[in-house]
């Protein structure tokens, strides 16, 4: 991360405009305006282009180039480049107008369920209508293209407020279409993700998801994803902690646990799984038990863990993600932010769900966690601007394996970047280290442009990738469906 918080003069930042020249890329009514059906082919991502972002406020997160108050940067073939104050255009360089923006990397979202966007605003007041019901008997009225839909709305939505990257828990595959409509709408959405195969909601614990499948897109990997910086991985259910039996303690689930883990670990694919609410001391339990536990292992929630549970898990070099929106949501507690930075595990910060979140906002994960550690801990000062920016970044890319490739605005690092233009009403007066007004004031209308990869999937405030008003139809029409074939 970079420390450094040198003065910057408001005049300095506002000067300028949010001009783009030479971008290329035309909003309109996408490729995927219908969605395709299993074994069709995908549209493609339009090609990165070479691009020459010229005099922005760079909030680099690379120690070693801290932040440059007015610097060029140079992305070709998805790549950056150079980093320097001034950069001279090349011929076939698209040049970006940054001056009076504020650059950093690409929001990372460590866990997220994009398939159920379509369920936001359903959720009541009501013990039946509480989340959990809600979510399960939703997901019974769904069909692959609905899958396609929530995840495209979720991705295009998570994109268009700076998330770049996102570890995607698919725990509604019901068929392979299902898994394979929602591997094609994160490759068509543009955003880097990790499509995390899992079970669906009605799966028991003792039948095992579709491993053949799993190796099958594995092994083929590349026919699915494209050129898109989509991945796989396992959003593994793990063996849901021990029960007792006519007095014994058993856990009929241990089995199916480990054929799925271990088919994940023979396949060399990172594994996620849920450790929270009630249930959390026994998962955790026989997740150790189990052996379980290992470097390719991300731990979600992991809300009430102890210290030493904390110990356990950092020694046998897991990773955790916190999502402070909805572990609030559903009760599941005060995440305690400062006690996971302070044990050394490696932390990374998410959505977990658009529709329980309620939006896909990064800045508000910050904000909030600003203020639950700051309450909390009756000191203003217990976690810096400059830290929460951090774990939305590049100590986000270091908990799910990614940082060599993304969360620095670093050369050789992938292009995952994003402009943040503060001539609004809500940002527009200020004054020193912009750190502060990004976690504190910032909103996801104020992300003018995003690259991800390279490729320019917003800019001037619009999504170059996304017809907007007609994804929102055809969600629309989504739910409709789902709700119908509930009935």
């Amino acid at each position: 991360m970079g420390d450094r918080s040198p003065n910057v003069s408001r005049r300095a930042l506002l000067a300028g405009g949010t001009a783009l020249a030479g971008v290329g890329l035309a909003a309109g009514t996408a490729a995927w305006a219908q969605a395709p059906r299993a074994g069709s082919s995908t549209p493609s991502l339009p090609a990165r282009g070479s691009h020459l972002v010229r005099g922005a406020y760079v909030m680099s997160m690379d120690d070693r180039l801290g932040d440059l108050t007015s610097a060029d940067v140079l992305v070709r073939d998805g790549a950056i480049e150079r980093v320097a104050a001034t950069i001279e255009p090349e011929s076939g360089v698209s040049v970006i107008d940054a001056r009076g923006m504020i650059m950093i990397p690409g929001f990372v979202d460590t866990h997220t369920h994009l398939w159920s966007t379509q369920m936001r605003g359903n959720f009541g007041d009501t013990k039946e209508a509480t989340y959990f019901p809600t979510r399960n008997r939703m997901a019974n009225g769904y069909q692959p293209e609905d899958m396609y839909r929530g995840t495209l709305l979720g991705a295009v939505e998570a994109l268009s407020s700076g998330i770049t990257t996102t570890l995607d828990f698919c725990h509604n595959i019901r068929s392979r279409e299902a898994a394979e409509s929602c591997i094609r709408a994160l490759r068509e959405s543009g955003i880097r993700a990790r499509f995390l195969y899992g079970a669906s909601t009605i799966s028991k614990p003792t039948e095992p998801i579709d491993l053949a499948h799993l190796e099958q897109l594995a092994t083929t990997w590349r026919e699915h994803a494209g050129d898109s910086p989509v991945t796989l991985g396992l959003a593994w259910r793990g063996p849901l902690g021990i029960v007792t039996i006519v007095g014994q303690q058993m856990n009929p689930a241990l089995g199916v646990a480990t054929s799925e883990i271990e088919a994940a670990r023979r396949l060399g694919l990172p594994i996620s799984v849920h450790v929270s609410g009630q249930t959390a001391k026994a998962q955790f339990e026989s997740l150790t038990a189990g052996g379980f536990l290992g470097p390719d292992l991300q731990l979600v929630h992991f809300t009430d863990a102890t210290p030493e549970q904390l110990k356990t898990a950092k020694d046998a070099g897991c990773k955790v993600a916190l999502t402070p929106l909805t572990e609030l949501r559903v009760g599941y507690g005060v995440t305690r932010l400062q006690d996971y930075i302070a044990s050394g595990i490696p932390v990374g910060l998410g959505i977990d769900s658009n529709s329980l979140a309620g939006y896909a906002d990064m800045f508000s994960v910050m904000k909030l966690f600003q203020l639950i550690e700051a309450g909390r801990r009756r000191d203003e000062l217990a976690v810096t601007a400059r830290k929460l920016l951090a774990l939305a970044t590049i100590d986000g890319a270091r908990s799910i394996g990614l940082d060599a490739q993304i969360g620095s605005i670093s050369p050789g690092k992938r292009a995952d970047l994003l402009l943040i233009a503060p001539r609004a009403l809500n940002m527009g007066m200020f004054a020193d280290d912009p750190a502060h007004l990004l976690v504190e004031a910032a909103r996801p209308h104020n992300v003018d442009t995003v690259m991800v990869d390279g490729r320019v999937v917003k800019q001037g405030g619009r999504m170059t990738l996304a017809d907007a008003d007609e994804l929102v139809r055809q969600t629309t029409t989504s739910v409709d469906g789902i709700k119908s074939r509930l009935k």
